[in-house]
């Protein structure tokens, strides 16, 4: 395992050596174990150091640390990053991704266009449809001066497994917008970009560990969005 591939699982190693975590928590984490020398290692050492903690003498310690000059700038973004995904989260449970509806349907696409005046442009709400029983996946999609700006959204995958996220263009390349690893609880999201225009693309592809999820995009409509982007500020 990279460290790269690690770093999402060291955030756990300390709480983990604390049993601070829940059952699916601890779950996750010993499944990462099994196969990552690395950092079983470092939960070996935290475990040496947990155990000595019931015998420290708080009165022999010196004054409390402060925290960084930083957490509280982390903090206002952690609020600003859950606020944005409450939000984003209201749309995509107004796409009606219903796991009878994903069984029921075939592999479509269902796009909803918002052409409101704020904002950096209209924004393309795409719903991963025939999924498996649990599972959704669905996107915003954001024109900017860079690219693409995507938020993803997945929930009823394992916890742990990496998702990859990739942009189709005409001619059928992929362009990579990044990953991010699914962590615990009902749901998660990502904020990731691809350098290629929207106008341009062709399908969103998700790859979640040994699964590929494809929604086409359709590119009439969103020509005829960028469109009228263009002439709103001209």
């Amino acid at each position: 395992m990279t460290t790269e591939g690690c770093r999402h699982w060291k955030e756990s190693l300390g709480a983990y050596a604390l049993d601070h975590l829940s059952a699916d928590e601890r779950a996750g984490v010993e499944a990462h174990l099994e196969g990552c020398a690395r950092c079983r290692a470092e939960v070996e050492s935290l475990l040496a150091v947990s155990h000595l903690l019931p015998h420290a003498d708080p009165e022999r310690f010196g004054p409390a640390p402060q925290p960084p000059a930083e957490l509280g700038r982390r903090v206002a973004a952690t609020i600003r990053a859950e606020r944005r995904s409450t939000r984003r989260q209201r749309l995509r449970w107004g796409l009606g991704l219903s796991g009878a509806a994903a069984v029921a349907t075939a592999a479509v696409l269902a796009i909803l266009v918002l052409s409101s005046g704020e904002g950096p442009g209209p924004e393309q709400h795409v719903a991963f449809r025939s999924l498996p029983d649990g599972v959704k996946v669905a996107a915003t999609l954001e024109p900017q001066a860079f690219g693409t700006e995507i938020h993803m959204y997945v929930s009823g995958i394992s916890s742990g497994t990496l998702c990859r996220v990739y942009m189709k263009g005409p001619d059928g390349t992929a362009i990579s917008a990044g990953s991010f690893r699914y962590r615990w609880g009902a749901d998660a999201s990502a904020v990731l970009s691809a350098a290629l225009d929207l106008s341009r693309a062709r399908a969103l592809v998700v790859h979640a560990g040994n699964r590929t999820f494809v929604a086409p995009l359709d590119h009439v409509a969103t020509t005829a969005s960028t469109q009228r982007q263009e002439e709103a500020t001209t």
